[in-house]
């Protein structure tokens, strides 16, 4: 049963918004977007503003693309009935939630408290960047879905060696419907590739892994279509489950 709900449980958020999942396994998908402010790394490719705000934006209406702004932080009864009425007002439109951001597993104590309510009124999709596995050990009986990043050198900018984190976070994550995603680049080496497959490999080879090419603008992406080809043979050799798809709310025009 869901914990009592109380004003610890307010979390700061960046928006709360309507639209369809562009990325990985659940791409197509309508979905309720939380994301969450803050995050532990800084990815040079980042598009979303993560830092903590004095408000949060929510969309008026699911879908509508016009924002009010509420105080933060945001407690979980005032999204609870969000969810609620935005999932009465267009009952099956939403697959699933999509706790985004930023980081949420920065917020996993809060999480305890939040997924089990939230999970009451549609499957949860975590996104996150792989590296907080003692996190996610916290939340992982309450998630449906995740949506795990791998960072690679040539491509987020991150300095720091995040093999190991993400090892460990694969296979806490293999409790559940579980994918791995790459932002890859004309930078990206087969050795990256090479990498990502064998941790992949060592916990689970049947793993979806999407090979996302890096946006650039509104239209345009950072690799040749020759080289995002040999990616995908060099990841195909490996895995059975290898799919390249770019981020497709930005050819959409959608959130």
């Amino acid at each position: 049963m869901p914990q009592p709900v109380t004003m610890n449980d307010a979390v700061y958020l960046s928006e709360i918004f309507s639209s369809i999942q562009g990325e990985g396994y659940l791409a197509g998908r309508r979905q309720i977007f939380i994301r969450l402010a803050e995050c532990n790394l800084e990815c040079s490719y980042c598009d979303t503003d993560h830092a903590r705000q004095e408000t949060c934006r929510i969309e008026t209406g699911p879908g509508s693309a016009e924002f009010t702004r509420l105080p933060q932080p945001l407690p979980l009864q005032d999204v609870l009935q969000i969810v609620k009425v935005w999932s009465a007002k267009l009952p099956g439109a939403h697959h699933s939630i999509s706790l985004t951001g930023g980081e949420p597993l920065l917020y996993a104590d809060r999480l305890v408290t939040w997924l089990p309510a939230l999970r009451q009124l549609l499957p949860i999709h975590l996104e996150t960047n792989g590296t907080m596995h003692l996190a996610l050990e916290q939340v992982i009986g309450q998630v449906d879905y995740v949506s795990m990043d791998m960072k690679l050198p040539s491509t987020s900018g991150c300095t720091e060696n995040l093999w190991g984190l993400h090892r460990e976070f694969l296979r806490v994550a293999h409790a559940t419907t579980v994918s791995v995603k790459v932002v890859i680049s004309d930078d990206t080496t087969l050795e990256e590739i090479g990498q990502v497959c064998s941790i992949i490999a060592e916990v689970d080879r049947l793993t979806p892994l999407f090979l996302q090419p890096l946006s650039i603008g509104n239209d345009g992406v950072g690799i040749s279509v020759a080289h995002m080809l040999q990616f995908q043979e060099a990841a195909s050799a490996r895995l059975p489950d290898v799919r390249v798809i770019p981020q497709m709310h930005r050819l959409l025009g959608a959130l």
